[in-house]
């Protein structure tokens, strides 16, 4: 299944900044508190983006770690590059398409982690496959992605603005929970399922429209149903703010809940 999907690294800036802004909880702390890495760990992040998981891996470790981060984007693989230049932190970040053998050895890594990433993969028990050859025996997958009732408000208030428009599948919240989690454990020996909630708060409107922008932009080929080209993007824009400030003005605020699937999976 070939997902039409190009990360940005302004959108993923967004995004990132409204949920440490507006979130009342953190990811990154839910994340190591269930992984409980070690000093010495040889560690590799599939999908790595511009690094913010190597980073938070590389802090709490306090560098302690061999740590590898992985991804197809060069945009994305530069930034992160650039960041560790800057930091001295010493990670290696490496070209890697996850739809594509990984260049790298067997057994391994004690933890392959693929965080908001993974249900993009074209071929799910080859991209999985490919997770468990490169860990050591008793080596553990971390993956993230979100569930099916996933930032509900956000979908709402797009129905209300667009008379109920049937929301195109999604690659994350239809795939994930299904396909993922049941090839995940054809193949590995224990998975356990952990789930994240983060209600994000929104007093104005701003910050919500921001967000639905970024994610309407980075998934623009999803929605092909509801906009074609820059104008009736724009037309679809001003419609959910118009129906996201009539939600505001009735309830006093906007809060939208991320709901967020841990797979943790051990070779």
């Amino acid at each position: 299944m070939k997902i039409e999907y190009k990360e940005t690294t302004s959108d993923l800036a967004t995004r990132i900044d409204i949920h440490s802004k507006f979130g009342g909880r953190n990811i990154d702390t839910w994340m190591l508190d269930l992984l409980k890495i070690q000093p010495g760990d040889v560690i590799l992040d599939v999908g790595c983006g511009s690094g913010k998981q190597c980073f938070s891996y590389h802090a709490y470790l306090n560098g302690k770690a061999d740590i590898t981060g992985g991804d197809v984007d060069k945009e994305l693989l530069a930034q992160a590059r650039e960041t560790d230049q800057a930091k001295g932190t010493g990670i290696k970040f490496i070209d890697l398409d996850f739809n594509q053998k990984f260049p790298l050895p067997d057994n391994h890594y004690d933890l392959v982690s693929c965080c908001f990433a993974i249900y993009y993969a074209e071929n799910v028990p080859f991209t999985i496959s490919e997770m468990h050859r490169v860990l050591k025996p008793g080596g553990r997958l971390f993956t993230t992605g979100p569930m099916p009732t996933n930032k509900q408000l956000f979908y709402d208030i797009i129905r209300e603005a667009t008379n109920n428009k049937p929301i195109p599948p999604m690659p994350g919240s239809s795939r994930y929970s299904t396909e993922f989690l049941a090839t995940i454990k054809n193949l590995f020996s224990k998975v356990e399922v952990e789930i994240f909630e983060n209600p994000l708060t929104f007093e104005t409107v701003e910050p919500f429209i921001a967000y639905t922008r970024a994610s309407l932009s980075e998934d623009r080929k999803l929605w092909s149903t509801f906009f074609q080209g820059k104008e009736e993007f724009e037309q679809m824009m001003k419609a959910i703010e118009q129906a996201a400030q009539k939600r505001l003005e009735r309830d006093g605020k906007l809060v939208m809940t991320k709901v967020v699937g841990g797979f943790l999976a051990t070779k």
